[in-house]
């Protein structure tokens, strides 16, 4: 089932601690033969109607300011929600909401690992980041038990969750996070991402709507993922805290939301119903996806409660090896976990494309484990 061998850019690992873009690697004349696995977002939303209409109005977007009241988009973003406009941010992606927050509210956070290295990257200092090493015999699932006593017993001031995992999708229930929350109110701040909460479930898991009883929480979600546009950069945090709030909004630039995310902002409602159906879409695939991996030899598949699944080689081959010929003779782009404090060299992550393309990928991983 191998191709023409891709020719890539094998710098531009070497570079980043997140994965290249495809067409950094690849060139723009390749990147129609490659199919981009690392891309952990909603491969069915925005719908074709919607990109259709943007197109068409596209002159006219680019050519305008976004709006300088940021009430406006956020009172869209608020309807769709069911929230409390006043209780919202958008950030310029996650990433930007993420690095105010660690920078003028952070003094010290608990981290367990591995994790989205932008959490431990982007603190004021390296001495600020306290590392909670989750045990890979529990399949890296986080106790919010132990967690909470390992907080309290090194006088930590601030602990970070992310539901589900980034990179190990595994997935907390909400009476425990609801525990963890009552039992840490002394905490200056607690920031729960919930990025690829949409992905969890039909009926989402989530505690957007219970921030008012939890004064030292945040919630940062990345639209990239369950919207399917990180191009667009849009991200937001939800708190009730007014500390928290001005701080950030001080920190924040004006016209950080592109004038093409804002029109984007206005679709949501609209296309909410037709959002739904896509994320269940997804939710089908991730597990059709996750029964055909586990019927492979040579590989550990880990729970999953995202739409991508954790993966660990156990025939020899380096997570890089595997990556590197994957993409030069099968051109198919998976996540090498190698540089993610808290995992070994041989970790992957695989986010679902659709049956077919997740087709691909499952016959050519069962090749390569075949003697």
């Amino acid at each position: 089932m191998q191709q023409q061998r891709i020719k890539i850019n094998r710098q531009l690992f070497e570079e980043t601690s997140h994965s290249p873009a495809l067409i950094d690697i690849v060139g723009e004349e390749q990147i129609s033969q490659v199919i981009d696995y690392c891309f952990i977002a909603n491969p069915y939303y925005p719908t074709d109607e919607m990109l259709n209409q943007l197109q068409s109005k596209l002159s006219d977007i680019i050519k305008a300011y976004p709006s300088s009241n940021p009430k406006l988009a956020r009172q869209t973003l608020a309807e769709v929600l069911q929230l409390n406009a006043e209780t919202l941010l958008l950030g310029n992606g996650a990433t930007e909401l993420i690095t105010i927050i660690e920078k003028y509210l952070i003094e010290d956070i608990a981290i367990p690992i591995p994790t989205f290295s932008e959490y431990i990257e982007k603190l004021r200092s390296s001495d600020s980041a306290k590392l909670y090493p989750l045990d890979p015999k529990k399949d890296y699932q986080l106790d919010l038990h132990d967690y909470a006593r390992w907080i309290q017993e090194n006088k930590v001031s601030s602990a970070l969750i992310i539901n589900p995992g980034n990179p190990t999708g595994q997935l907390m229930g909400l009476e425990e996070l609801r525990w963890f929350l009552c039992e840490m109110r002394e905490l200056k701040l607690i920031l729960l991402d919930e990025s690829f909460i949409d992905f969890a479930d039909e009926k989402i898991p989530t505690l957007l709507n219970e921030t008012d009883q939890f004064n030292n929480l945040i919630i940062v979600r990345s639209m990239s993922k369950h919207c399917g546009v990180p191009g667009l950069r849009l991200g937001y945090i939800c708190t009730s805290n007014p500390f928290f709030l001005t701080t950030i909004k001080d920190a924040l630039p004006v016209w950080n939301i592109n004038s093409i995310a804002e029109y984007f902002l206005l679709q949501l409602k609209n296309t909410n119903e037709v959002y739904h159906e896509t994320r269940m879409h997804v939710i089908q695939d991730v597990k059709k996806l996750y029964q055909k991996l586990k019927s492979l030899t040579g590989y550990k598949i880990y729970p999953t409660g995202s739409n991508f699944i954790l993966v660990k080689i156990e025939f020899g081959l380096k997570a890089l090896d595997l990556q590197m010929k994957l993409l030069e003779d099968y051109g198919l782009y998976v996540r090498d976990c190698s540089n993610k404090v808290g995992l070994d060299q041989y970790h992957i992550r695989v986010a679902s494309q659709g049956q077919e393309k997740d087709q691909l990928l499952v016959d050519a991983l069962c090749e390569l484990a075949t003697p």
